[in-house]
């Protein structure tokens, strides 16, 4: 399948997401990896991880990119050659890619009963909105996490805590949007952030 959706938070940043629904060759074919990549998506073992990866690099096209473009920094953080700012995501059967003149952060996440088993992890703060008896308990945790997550893969600091160091204002899910604080180290930090879910996934992206 094609580019799934688009969206553009701000006039500075993009939102592609790309739902798999190609075989591991249709996605392979097309695409010209520099070696590295290439080593890198045969030696995964799992043909979903192998899609995901692919998929990425398909989407880095739709905003004009090449696999060239893209290289990862010491902690695993992506960079584009051009200095614009990127992060990327990929969970199952859907893959995204943001891009900004600023700092970003995304993640897709399936939506899980699980999730509930590992809230104690990464929750903290947030606890004192959240109602266990409330029909949407997974999704606002699914969101939380996405957040989380995002705002990790933003600052990519060693050391930063889910349940210590971020912080996530309450919120609706009808609202689709709100804000979060990293607090690390003795500083503050604040971004917006933004939610949508889609065919029981969950994605959830920070910015500036």
């Amino acid at each position: 399948m094609p580019l799934y959706k688009t969206i553009e938070p701000n006039s500075q940043t993009t939102v592609k997401i790309w739902k798999i629904t190609e075989a591991y060759n249709e996605l392979l074919q097309p695409l010209d990896l520099k070696p590295n990549s290439l080593e890198r998506v045969l030696g995964m073992k799992s043909e979903l991880h192998q899609r995901g990866f692919l998929s990425v690099r398909h989407l880095l096209r739709e905003f004009g990119y090449t696999d060239q473009d893209l290289f990862y920094d010491d902690h695993g953080k992506p960079h584009l050659k051009d200095g614009k700012y990127i992060s990327i995501t990929h969970s199952f059967t859907f893959s995204g890619v943001i891009i900004s003149s600023s700092e970003i952060g995304i993640d897709i996440e399936k939506q899980r009963d699980k999730i509930a088993i590992i809230a104690k992890k990464f929750v903290d703060y947030e606890f004192k909105y959240l109602s266990k008896t409330d029909e949407d308990y997974i999704k606002k945790l699914t969101v939380i996490w996405g957040i989380k997550e995002s705002l990790y893969k933003l600052f990519a600091t060693p050391g930063m805590l889910f349940r210590e160091h971020f912080l996530v204002i309450p919120f609706m899910l009808e609202d689709g949007e709100t804000v979060a604080w990293i607090d690390y180290k003795g500083k503050k930090y604040r971004y917006n952030t933004h939610f949508l879910e889609f065919e029981g996934f969950s994605c959830a992206f920070v910015t500036t």
